[in-house]
């Protein structure tokens, strides 16, 4: 069901769920998206792929970020507020993607300026129209702003 025109989607994923990494690749490879798709497992590498540093150097700024809350060593929220106070980084869309439904959560995250807030289905079949949804929004429907 490829419904996308074709774009330069420049995706990170902060993840550290082995099979939701796994899924949401083949996803966006089924769905053939042009683009670049990296992944980084905890809220450390997230903030250094961002700001390029280290092994990260040479890395693509992403024009869309899928954060997950429950990170080891710095989590989403610590991520996020990073994002959202660094000029060159604060205008990159973020969803959250996460299991939890708290309205602390919810709330928090909103505070912090995510862009929008999506729990996690449990069902695989789900989780696919979840992740179609999002790219089809914040790749043919929503004007993104390129600073680069």
């Amino acid at each position: 069901m490829n419904e996308y025109k074709t774009v330069k989607a420049k995706i990170l994923l902060v993840e550290d769920n082995a099979a939701d990494i796994r899924l949401t690749e083949e996803i966006l490879q089924e769905n053939k998206i042009v683009n670049n798709f990296d992944v980084v497992r905890d809220g450390v590498e997230a903030i250094e792929f961002l700001k390029r540093q280290g092994k990260f150097s040479n890395v693509n700024k992403p024009n869309l970020i899928l954060l997950d809350l429950n990170l080891p060593k710095r989590n989403g929220f610590h991520v996020l507020e990073v994002i959202k106070k660094t000029e060159e980084l604060k205008r990159i869309p973020i969803v959250i993607l996460t299991v939890s439904d708290a309205k602390e959560d919810l709330v928090k995250a909103y505070n912090l300026h995510a862009n929008c807030y999506v729990i996690k289905p449990l069902e695989m079949q789900e989780f696919s129209r979840i992740i179609n949804s999002i790219v089809n929004f914040w790749f043919t429907v929503v004007k993104q702003f390129d600073d680069e």
